[in-house]
This record gives structure tokens, sequence and C-alpha cells, in this order.
């Protein structure tokens, strides 16, 4: 790891880590929470719901390409610093999420918190890193990334009950207190970790290194298969398995508990052996679609299997992370940002391929597209299990 550790306590550490968490979590929350108001945004805005969506969209691009674009840019600041002011430009644009009457001004403020976001966690995994262990680094990571999945799993549902009482612009003035309390408290509990790396150049070298690439490919490869099958698996319950009304939520909810735990158990397995976790990750992500194609007319086996495609996919975030990082060596300060960008494109990746063939053929092809991309990513895991961080320079002799 290229962030050095700060001098920090076992208390000072778990405080911080919690702040992570819960900053990981509010920004995760808005994200995602416009995906449950959709409709209601759509009114008030005069668009299409197809055109709300494309605020989802923008989110996603915004983060994919702004992260790493401003990762770079502040690569010399204190990491408490751009944490601090990552959540003030959030709050205001959020703010204006939620005052605007514009569409098009409403589409610029996501695509900018978007971006803001990816920036909030690559500072938000070089601190964690920071103030742990070398031997707990993937523990710390887990913290971020669970942070973001209990988001989709709790905060999302609450936000969209709290929509549907208040108003979407409720939801979203919601959003800007707890922004506003996580910076007070990022501020209180938080330390100061300076920039160790070198420059934007040098990093860049190590960072973008093909080793670094390939598994940027396995994330995207990853989280592409989960959610070909995942973004169409309301048609798939309703016309394959049968399920319909309330009992959806509650299989979603079941896939967004067991996506929580798994990104949080995930960090002990990147500790122990990050490459041989994504094998056998890809290994269980490939044999949950191919299960749920099987015996996707089993209401309890299909909830199973959900909650085991959570856990597997989902588990495996920490190790991409991990491996992304440690891979990068020197330029793992850039790196940090990679992952998520990689994540983000998977996902745009995967949702589009699994239109494509729910359209072109029968509700479960979704699910067959999300196998055959996981396919892939078994040998790739296995391809990238074996590389090995970078040596250290050796200082010549005098």
């Amino acid at each position: 790891m290229s962030t050095q550790q700060a001098a920090v306590g076992p208390r000072s550490a778990t405080r911080a880590l919690a702040m992570l968490f819960v900053g990981a979590f509010v920004m995760g929350s808005s994200e995602l929470l416009i995906v449950g108001l959709l409709d209601l945004v759509a009114d008030d805005l005069r668009v299409s719901v197809s055109s709300a969506g494309t605020l989802v969209t923008c989110y996603a691009l915004g983060l994919a390409i702004g992260g790493p674009i401003l990762t770079a840019l502040t690569m010399r600041l204190d990491r408490r610093t751009v944490l601090c002011g990552t959540l003030v430009l959030a709050i205001a644009c959020n703010g204006v999420v939620a005052l605007s009457t514009n569409y098009e001004l409403t589409l610029v403020a996501r695509t900018f918190t978007g971006a803001f976001a990816g920036l909030f966690d690559a500072a938000a995994f070089a601190l964690g890193i920071a103030v742990v262990r070398p031997d707990r680094a993937g523990r710390a990571l887990a913290v971020v990334i669970s942070g973001v999945a209990v988001s989709a799993a709790v905060g999302v549902p609450l936000g969209t009950l709290l929509g549907q009482s208040l108003g979407w612009r409720g939801s979203y003035c919601a959003i800007v207190a707890l922004i506003a309390i996580t910076l007070i408290a990022t501020m209180a509990f938080v330390p100061s970790v300076p920039n160790t790396g070198g420059g934007v150049g040098n990093q860049a070298k190590f960072a973008f290194a093909p080793r670094v690439l390939a598994v940027l490919v396995l994330c995207a490869l990853v989280f592409g298969s989960t959610f070909a099958a995942l973004t169409y698996i309301v048609p798939f319950l309703r016309d394959v398995t049968g399920v319909s009304g309330g009992l959806v939520s509650a299989f979603l909810l079941a896939y967004g508990i067991a996506a929580a735990v798994g990104s949080f158990g995930g960090g002990w397995f990147a500790d122990r052996n990050a490459g041989r976790t994504l094998m056998a990750g890809s290994i269980a992500t490939a044999g949950s679609l191919a299960a749920l194609h099987l015996f996707g007319s089993n209401p309890f086996l299909v909830s199973l299997l959900l909650v085991a495609l959570g856990l597997c996919a989902m588990g495996m975030g920490p190790s991409l992370q991990y491996r992304v990082v440690t891979l990068a060596g020197p330029g793992g300060q850039l790196a940090q940002s990679l992952p998520a960008s990689a994540i983000n494109l998977g996902i745009a990746f995967g949702s589009f391929a699994g239109g494509i063939a729910l359209s072109a053929f029968t509700t479960t092809a979704a699910v067959l597209t999300g196998l055959v991309i996981a396919t892939v990513a078994v040998p790739v895991a296995w391809v990238t299990g074996r590389f090995e961080p970078p040596k250290p320079p050796v200082e010549r002799a005098r």
C-alpha cells in the first residue's frame, strides 16, 4: 500500500471508520434514492419516466469519469480535507436537486454529484487504509463498501417511503441534512492524513499498468453479470417465479441484506487472500446465476439464490478494491478511484445487455446474459490472481 499509516490509536481508528461508513451510506443513499422516486420526479419535472431515468445514468457517468479526474486533481491534498470538501459540494448539488424545477439543471447537478461521490470514495478508501494496520486493510475497505451496500438495502427503501409521504423533494432535503451532519462529524472524528504519494504522472504509470487494468476488467465483468440479471429481476419474479405484489419487495430486501453482509464480511477474505477470494466468488456468482435460470420457478430456491448472489458478488467488492490498490503499488492513491469507475461501467453494460436480451428473447434471457458474462469472469479471475504487486526499487549501494 502506498498510503502511509497514520499515527492513530485503535479507538480513533474505529471512530474514523465509523464516520467513513456513515459517509458512504449517506452518499450511496443520495445516489440510489431517486430509483424509488422516478415516477414522482418525472411528474414534477414534466418529463417522461425514461428521461427521469437519465438522472441515474448521468450520476453513474459522473462517478465513472469525474471521480478519477477529481482524484488526480486533488492528489496532493490532505485526505480529510478532500472528504470535507466533497461533502460540502454534495450538500450544494443535492440542494439544487431538491429545489430545482428545471430538468436540465437537475441533470447537471446529478452529474456533478456523481463525480464528487467518486472522489469521496477514493479519499475514504485511502483514509481507511491509513488508520489501520496493514493486515486489516481489506476490512477497512469493506467498511466503506458496506456503507454503500447498506444504503441500497436500508436507506433507499426508507427514503422512498419518506418521499411518498413528504414528496420526493422532502427526501432530498433529508439527504442534505444528513450530509451536513456527516460533515460536522467528519471534521470532529476523522484524523488528518497527508498525501504521501508522488505526482499524477508518476502515479498514473503504475495505476494504469496492464495488471491493474486486468483487475478493472474483472470489476466490470463481476458487476455487469450481476446487474444484467438484477436489473430485470422483477419481471423474472413475476413471470417465471410467480411472485408479485409485496412479496417482490421481500425478495429484493433479502438480496439487499445479503449484499450488505457480503460487502462487510468480504473484507476478512480480502485480508486473507484477495486473489483466491475473487476466483471463488466468480465461480459462485456464475453458479448462482445458472441455478437461478434452472430453478427459477421455485420461489424458495429463488430466495436462497438471490441471497447467495448478494453474498458472493458483493462479497468480492473489498477484494477487487484491495487487488487494484496493491497491484498499483506506488500508484495506489490514484488507483483508489478506478474500481468504482469500472464497476459503474460494468453495471451500465450489464443492464444494457440484459435489456437487449430481454427484448429479443424470453424473460429468462437477462439471467442467461448475466451467466454468460459471469462465465467470462472466471478465467479472468484466475489470470489476475497470479499477478504480483510491483517490487519496490532497490537502492544502489554507494
